[in-house]
């Protein structure tokens, strides 16, 4: 995120920007066919833009010395207010700047070129504006919204305002500027635009049908050598349903256009949602080009993977996708996402107590604006997200009637020679990468940091093969960075090789247009159509709620034959999970689909994790096979040899992740989850042992992962089953009991002492707030009955392990146990059953998704609520003797119909059924044969539905159909599969 300083020492600044702000005036003085009121607007908006950009860059430098200053005596004033007004009088004055020159040496000779650029590039503006003036009122006529007829076609008026820095500064300090005339607003770009040209005839070409107030388009542009004048769009949101469905559509027909052109970087700052029509602002990163980089050490079925997803529309930048980099971890920037409310909660730099002597660096909450880009204020994407396949489906089509009536070619050849952007690191690692580089300690020894920056590009150049590794090209770049730019890296299609800052070169020549369309023609453009559906849960940064609209109600289930096509459901799943894996020359096998991570839930090669990732695959493929011998599900060909694909990717992630600690990397810890994380891995290798799919290397394997969780419980940002180090505590114990090695227990204790520390007192009992919920949640994925089920198996093991007979009874063991473990867990429980509104018929459902709504899932509500007391009831806890009877009922009543899977849809709702059942609880008129029947009915009747993604095929245990496949081979007679849901013991 970027720092929110407001100009705090704007008023120490004037000395260095005076001088530069004269030489500016009196060059412009010598720019004729401007006015005296134009001139002093270019001039006003390039001071603005100097004093903003020097303030972003010493605010930490002026913080410093303001502490010296006080603390040194040398502010004499008694008032915190006034010696503030002192240290800006002392600051606002060159001794001062050319005194600091001992303590940072070349700060004063970096701001001068910061400064002299920014006035050069705003000088630059004034000569081209008087040169173009007369023939941009065509700019402004152009569009829809445009002036019609003028008095003057030629004249715009006066040039009344003007703000620069509309995006980064690149080559001397210049950036794309709003003019602000009389009579309309235009957009200077700094940059040759014939690429936009080029691409507004590729779109006439392929949509000649589709109705001009609807085409999906760029900007028009006026194109002058090395730069260009574009007409300005301002942001509309749609009036009607209508204009809704062409806005969707058109973002189909964009991605299906970039997908033809290698675009990428159309973030929420380069598409503006003028109405029914997406429009891309700043079209000049197209024909990204991606080099094969070294194997990366997880195998090649992952790497294959990676470059396939790497290659998609997924790299266009208009599909939800959540960043990882520091900074901008769990943000969407995209497009099409950045959905209000549906950010990550972040912190931006400010300065605290700003006018007073105490001033300091400090952070304050960053709450995203609405972005341009979205055609509505709170955009529904769930219902318009088959329109964009749609589209692209569409515009898919069109190239291709395009292509096959020679029009395509010609039309790409016109890109052949003009200027082209490539992004090769992201503007948000050189941005974190110059907020080092001009931090005071930089500063003191520019040297020392200089390195440094040196030494992040070289290591991001081993690990991305487009980052340039060459050592020139790296000290150009940092040479940018040093003085106020981001790096600029272009090229021409045609030629391929990059020209980059300094005039360096990177990449050899090529000829993109000829690889671009190479690549196209042949690319599985239904491999992209279901990359478009599964990055619709990207945009949502709840992991639990979906807003799915369901599944078609069953009529009548039909009770024939049942187990038959329970069997031949769970075959035709595992059969899909087989067909669609990755598999590499080496005897690896991965899957791409949408994947629950740390930053939210993101579309790549499957993560380590049992909740969406390739454990849970293993589990399946494991537990397949064990029914498969048992005689309970049809034998499928190929499951052994897949099974052992999937077993060696996740021993080569292992092995790779072991490599980089023992050689120094710097690796952020994993989550310690259960679901999510290290325990949720430690507990799968523990299963495969149980299920005889592996040997006593699941042993070693699980003590591996196990030593690591310290580590992760200091780094972790919640304390939830799911992800955090409450989901940790079951698998150590079970570690612990397999092995008899007491360490593993000791480490689940930690968890215990930290989990009772950060308890939320309530009126009732406990809960334990999260990141996005303070006031914390119920339910068993996040909040108190899972944190409170973690608990309370502690606290049973523990009193195992303390006491000394054998023939103790419950009460006996939590006596002889950690008493205040397991009088939290109570406290947990209590708040929760607080939680339960008798007159809704449920518990009641925390994020307040809707007023009284109760939530019944395993994730939220009753299933996961139930299914965590009965794992304890069977260990000796008492629970209440209606919590079954309540929850079956919630359950059956609410908690179905929405989708398939384990973690909010019928299959987990299947297995609370089935202890209700067993324990004579379920509600009136539910059997055994009647629910399966239903549930087979409804999976024959929708297909396997996962949610938000409903035609996306996701392996995926808890939120992919993976995990229904697991079910429904749990649901044969005699099967004695583990549950997923309360984490079965491995023995």
């Amino acid at each position: 995120m970027t720092s929110r300083f407001s100009g705090e020492f704007a008023g120490a600044l004037g000395c260095l920007a005076a001088p530069i702000s004269a030489g500016l005036a009196a060059r412009l003085d010598a720019v004729g066919d401007l006015s005296v009121g134009e001139r002093a607007a270019v001039a006003e908006a390039a001071e603005r833009a100097i004093v903003e950009t020097v303030h972003r860059k010493v605010s930490r430098v002026l913080l410093l010395e303001l502490n010296a200053a006080r603390l040194s005596g040398l502010l004499t004033s008694d008032d915190p207010g006034e010696r503030w007004s002192e240290f800006l009088t002392i600051a606002d004055d060159a001794e001062f700047w050319h005194g600091l020159g001992t303590r940072y040496p070349t700060l004063e000779g970096r701001l001068g070129a910061v400064m002299q650029r920014r006035a050069d590039a705003a000088l630059a503006l004034a000569q081209r504006f008087a040169t173009d003036r007369s023939s941009l009122a065509s700019l402004a006529a152009t569009g829809p919204g445009g002036l019609g007829s003028l008095g003057d076609p030629g004249d715009l008026g006066d040039l009344r305002h003007v703000e620069f820095g509309a995006g980064d500064s690149h080559r001397g300090g210049q950036s794309v500027a709003i003019l602000d005339l009389r009579d309309a607003k235009i957009v200077y770009k700094p940059r040759p635009v014939e690429v936009d040209k080029a691409l507004a005839r590729l779109l006439g070409a392929v949509f000649p049908d589709v109705p001009a107030a609807e085409r999906i388009r760029v900007p028009a542009v006026i194109a002058r050598d090395g730069y260009g004048w574009s007409e300005y769009i301002p942001h509309r949101y749609c009036a009607s349903d209508a204009e809704l469905t062409a806005f969707y559509r058109g973002v189909g027909h964009w991605l299906a256009v970039m997908r033809l052109l290698g675009g990428s970087d159309l973030h929420t700052e380069n598409v503006i949602a003028h109405g029914p029509v997406p429009v891309v602002v700043d079209c000049e990163t197209l024909f990204s080009t991606i080099p094969d980089g070294p194997p990366s050490g997880l195998g090649q079925a992952v790497d294959m993977a990676a470059k396939l997803v790497d290659e998609t529309v997924l790299r266009v930048g208009m599909l939800p996708s959540r960043g990882a980099a520091l900074g901008w971890r769990g943000v969407d920037s995209s497009s099409v996402g950045a959905l209000p409310d549906e950010q990550p909660a972040g912190q931006v730099p400010v300065i605290l107590d700003a006018g007073t002597d105490r001033a300091r660096l400090g952070f304050a909450d960053a709450t995203p604006g609405p972005a341009a880009s979205l055609p509505s204020p709170k955009p529904v994407l769930a219902d318009h997200w088959e329109t964009v396949a749609a589209g692209f489906e569409e515009g898919s089509a069109a190239l291709a009637a395009a292509d096959a009536a020679d029009v395509l070619e010609p039309a790409m050849a016109a890109f052949g020679y003009c200027r082209i952007r490539m992004v090769l690191r992201a503007t948000d690692v050189y941005e974190e990468v110059a907020r080092m580089l001009w931090h005071p300690v930089s500063l003191h020894d520019e040297t020392a940091a200089v390195e440094r920056a040196t030494e992040l590009f070289v290591q991001m150049a081993r690990q991305s093969p487009a980052a340039p590794g060459d050592p020139d090209v790296i000290a150009a770049e940092i040479d940018d960075l040093l003085h106020g730019d981001i790096p600029y890296f272009g090229t021409t299609p045609r030629t391929g090789r990059l020209t980059g800052p300094g005039d360096t070169h990177w990449l050899p020549p090529q000829d993109l247009v000829a690889d671009a369309l190479t690549r196209w023609r042949s690319a599985d453009l239904e491999f992209d159509r279901g990359i478009i559906r599964a990055t619709l849960v990207s945009a949502y940064l709840n992991a639990d709620w979906t807003p799915s609209k369901g599944l078609r109600p069953v009529r009548a289930a039909r009770l024939s034959a049942v187990d038959a096509r329970r069997r031949a459901l769970a075959a035709g799943l595992v059969r899909q999970v087989r067909d669609s894996a990755e598999r590499g020359a080496d005897g690896t096998a991965t899957w791409i689909a949408p994947v629950l991570s740390l930053t939210g839930w993101v579309v790549q090669p499957l993560s380590p994790d049992l909740y969406s990732g390739l454990p849970g695959v293993a589990l399946l493929l494991a537990g397949y096979q064990h029914e498969a011998e048992g005689g309970r599900a049809d034998p499928l060909d190929g499951i052994p040899d897949l099974l052992h694909a999937t077993l060696r990717t996740m021993r080569l992630a292992a092995a790779h992740a072991a490599k980089l600690r023992s050689d120094g990397v710097a690796l952020r810890p994993r989550e310690p989850g259960g679901w999510v994380g290290l325990g949720s891995e430690l507990w799968t290798w523990l299963t495969l042992r149980r299920l005889s799919a592996v040997g006593d290397e699941a042993l070693d394997q699980a003590r591996t992962l196990a030593a690591l969780i310290p580590d992760a419980i200091a780094d972790a940002e919640e304390y939830e089953l799911v992800s955090g180090p409450a989901g940790a505590v079951v698998p150590l114990l079970q570690l612990a009991h397999v092995t008899g090695e007491r360490q593993w227990t000791k480490t689940a204790d930690r968890i215990g002492s930290l989990l009772c520390d950060a308890a939320l007192a309530k009126k009732v009992g406990v809960t334990w707030p999260t990141t996005r919920w303070p006031g914390g949640l119920g339910g068993c994925a996040h909040g108190a009955s899972g944190i409170g089920w973690a608990l309370a198996r502690l606290a049973l093991a523990t009193g195992d392990t303390r006491a000394s007979s054998d023939t103790r009874t419950a009460d006996d063991t939590l006596a002889t146990g950690d008493t205040r473990t397991a009088d939290m867990a109570r406290a947990a429980f209590a708040f929760e059953e607080s939680c339960y509104d008798p007159k809704a018929g449920g518990w009641l459902d925390l994020r307040e998704i809707e007023p009284g709504l109760t939530a019944n899932a395993w994730c939220h509500g009753s299933v996961g609520i139930a299914l965590t007391q009965l794992d304890l009831a069977r260990r000796g806890w008492p629970i209440p003797d209606d919590l079954l009877r309540r929850a079956a009922q919630a359950a059956h009543t609410n908690g179905m119909g929405w989708n398939h899977t384990l973690c909010h849809g019928d299959l987990g709702v299947w297995e609370l059924m089935d202890a209700a059942l067993r324990a004579d609880s379920a509600p009136p008129g539910v059997d055994r044969d009647g629910f399966q029947a239903h549930i087979v009915t409804s999976l024959e009747e929708n297909g396997a539905i996962s949610g938000m993604a409903r035609d996306a095929f996701s392996p995926a245990m808890m939120s992919g159909l993976g995990g229904v496949a697991y079910q429904l081979l749990r649901m044969g007679e005699g099967s004695e599969l583990p549950s997923v849901l309360v984490l079965d013991d491995p023995v």
